[in-house]
């Protein structure tokens, strides 16, 4: 099988995490007869530096031209004037707003799952835990407040900030829609997460939502207000299989859930339109203070390079075998600094990509 892949090192560690995840991928062509052409784009603080936006039109065609996108991360120190001291727009993941909604990828998915390697990297206490976790959260992509209209003006002499939360039920329905295929394949069960209680957006997404689930009779709905469900993810995270939730939820909620499978460097995603078509990241962001230092952590970006195998090409085995690898690898007790503990083995970003390749 042929792929082509728009690789996105971006900034920060970005480079550092795709080089490896690319390494695996390598390794995954030569076992499975498989090849994989990579072609390199610039976003972020370095096409800011290059082209003086962090998105040129040439690089989201390049992007569009392909069969998926594998992304490291984009951004970098706020106190970076030449970055940060300009317009929204033109800040460095002003880009990641811009390729997503340009390439139309409007379901995000994150997985949180707790390797039992790493139960004591977990924060929660264990008896909390229990046997572990394992959930998926779908969160919408393309809508409501971090895409809807939003001005600074003065009035009466105030200087008053409006953002504006806008879904409609096109937008809702297909998220939604993602979600209970997908809990098809898991433990068939959704929980739709929403703040219907105050906000109208909210009121709407249950009722679609609702009337999604009358499609789906062996998938169990229920429905959770997002103060709850940030509170329910400490308290007994071991209830959740699939969390749909709207685009400023999901984005505070997935962090939430990074954080409890004990490092956020474990955390891959994918971002998918309505073909097979997806963009790969790693759930952090660019760390630019541990940057060129051979201390990131490459895992998260080696496992989302496997959720592109599997949504993307259809390669499932291919898939198994990097996240099986992945296993090999911290059963062996081997570490990056983040997620390192008493009697492993604490190794670098190179090395860690360099054993998860040996072991496919």
């Amino acid at each position: 099988m042929e792929c082509k892949i728009t690789l996105i090192p971006g900034d920060g560690i970005g480079p550092e995490i795709v080089r490896e995840a690319v390494k695996v991928l390598n390794k995954i062509g030569e076992t499975f007869n498989h090849t994989f052409q990579y072609t390199e784009v610039l976003m972020g603080g370095c096409s800011i530096d290059a082209y003086g936006v962090p998105l040129t039109d040439q690089a989201l065609d390049t992007a569009r031209a392909g069969d998926a996108v594998l992304l490291g991360a984009v951004g970098g120190d706020v106190g970076n004037s030449r970055w940060y001291d300009v317009a929204p727009d033109l800040r460095p993941e002003a880009g990641l707003l811009a390729i997503r909604k340009g390439l139309n990828l409007f379901a995000n998915i994150r997985p949180a799952y707790l390797y039992s390697q790493l139960a004591d990297a977990c924060p929660l206490k264990k008896e909390i835990i229990g046997d572990g976790f394992d959930m998926v959260i779908m969160r919408e992509l393309t809508g409501g407040l971090y895409f809807g209209k939003r001005y600074t003006e003065e009035v009466d002499g105030v200087m008053t900030a409006v953002d504006t939360l806008t879904y409609n039920e096109k937008e809702i329905r297909r998220i939604a829609v993602k979600a209970f295929d997908i809990a098809m394949k898991r433990r068939k069960t959704v929980t739709s997460v929403d703040k219907a209680n105050v906000l109208d957006s909210s009121r709407l997404w249950r009722k679609v939502v609702e009337e999604v689930a009358k499609d789906y009779p062996e998938v169990t709905l229920t429905h959770m207000l997002v103060d709850n469900c940030a509170m329910q993810l400490v308290m007994n995270p071991g209830q959740f299989d699939v969390v749909l939730t709207e685009n400023m939820f999901g984005d505070i909620l997935s962090d939430e859930a990074s954080m409890i499978t004990g490092s956020i460097g474990m955390l891959s995603s994918a971002s998918l339109n309505e073909s097979k078509f997806g963009m790969y990241e790693p759930s952090h962001g660019s760390a630019p203070d541990i940057a060129g230092k051979d201390v990131a952590n490459p895992i998260a970006t080696i496992l989302s390079a496997a959720m592109m195998l599997r949504y993307s090409f259809d390669l499932d085995k291919e898939a198994a075998a990097v996240e099986e690898a992945v296993k090999k690898v911290l059963t062996e007790g081997y570490r990056t600094a983040d997620i390192m503990a008493e009697g492993c083995t604490k190794i670098g970003t190179t090395q860690m990509g360099d054993l998860i390749a040996e072991r496919i």
